[in-house]
């Protein structure tokens, strides 16, 4: 089959209507990375008899122990669909080994590093060779800390990211027995024999994480661990980050409270970012959690809309001006 792409082989999986949606799901096999088997699942959604309209494209990364369906439930609800209906052309990209990308010859060696300086990249140039534009980009947990990574660790440029949206997303959270070293070995050594982390097992989730996101995980939070790389401080870099972005917090998250994604979002260096969070003290139906900032029926009427109107304008509904400085654009952004 010919490839759908000039950049890479691309393979067409699949194209169906799922009621009034198109899905079309393509397989990408970049072979930028030292592991030539891998092969990235990305699913591209549209409503049926727009194909020549299509707007501006949205890129929507899952967190850990999920896949595509966090945003696209096959009923044809959740987040993705919304944008699509509301004219906006999504891409959902799956992690390796996760959903309908295939496990990879090294899947256990898998780690953050990887999807942030080989995956994001590949995924964002084929958005752009597809649509002529930079993509805005969404993610949730680990999605965002990825796209996070990206960015501060210059793999993703300005030319690839017309904004970033983090939800739930945060490195700054810490288990303070992590930090004696004989807790962190005993940790390393019980994931090494574990292998991978089950999310039906621990009830995280539907799909599993290789033991190279466990071990990165632990040596972030370790005594002397850091976010980055041998080489690559992905903290620092982040303060040459000038794209517009977005931390959207929820009260009663506790894996990823409200504190510690605000001071990831007050690392970055863009003039444009603003800081959301939900919960009844801010005038919101409830106190949102880690999924049901996203995934709830009052996120459909609370949430939704509020990410749109980002997409639309780089600022929260009230909020006229894209160019706010930071520190006000935040302290003005944290009640509805």
């Amino acid at each position: 089959m010919q490839s759908s792409s000039e950049l890479f082989p691309v393979t067409l999986a699949s194209a169906e209507l799922r009621g009034d949606l198109c899905e079309d799901v393509y397989r990408l096999k970049p072979g930028n990375s030292p592991d030539f088997s891998v092969e990235l699942a990305v699913t591209r959604l549209g409503v049926h008899g727009r194909d020549e309209q299509r707007g501006v494209p949205v890129l929507l990364l899952h967190g850990s122990f999920s896949n595509r369906r966090f945003w696209y439930s096959p009923r044809g609800q959740g987040l993705g669909p919304f944008l699509a209906r509301a004219g906006f052309d999504v891409w959902i990209p799956e992690m390796r080994g996760h959903g309908l990308s295939p496990r990879n010859q090294e899947y256990r060696r898998n780690r953050v590093a990887d999807y942030a300086r080989y995956d994001l990249p590949a995924i964002a140039a084929f958005v752009r060779e597809q649509t002529a534009q930079a993509p805005h980009w969404i993610g949730h947990s680990l999605g965002g800390i990825t796209l996070a990574a990206a960015l501060g660790g210059r793999y993703l440029g300005a030319e690839d990211v017309a904004s970033a949206a983090l939800f739930g997303s945060q490195v700054s959270r810490t288990c303070w027995p992590l930090k004696i070293s004989p807790v962190e070995w005993g940790g390393q050594l019980l994931l090494r024999c574990l292998g991978e982390l089950s999310g039906t097992r621990l009830k995280r989730g539907p799909e599993d994480e290789p033991l190279g996101v466990g071990l990165e995980v632990l040596r972030w939070h370790g005594l002397f661990g850091r976010f980055g790389e041998r080489g690559n401080d992905w903290w620092a870099g982040l303060a040459g980050v000038t794209v517009p972005v977005l931390a959207v917090a929820a009260e009663a998250d506790r894996e990823d409270p409200p504190w510690a994604c605000r001071k990831l979002l007050e690392q970055f260096g863009s003039e444009c970012r603003h800081y959301y969070c939900l919960g009844r003290r801010h005038g919101h139906s409830d106190d949102y959690g880690h999924i049901e900032m996203l995934v709830s029926k009052p996120a459909q009427v609370e949430v939704w809309p509020l990410v749109e109107h980002w997409l639309r304008h780089q600022a929260l509904p009230g909020q006229t001006t894209v160019g706010a400085s930071g520190d006000r654009a935040q302290d003005a952004a944290i009640h509805p």
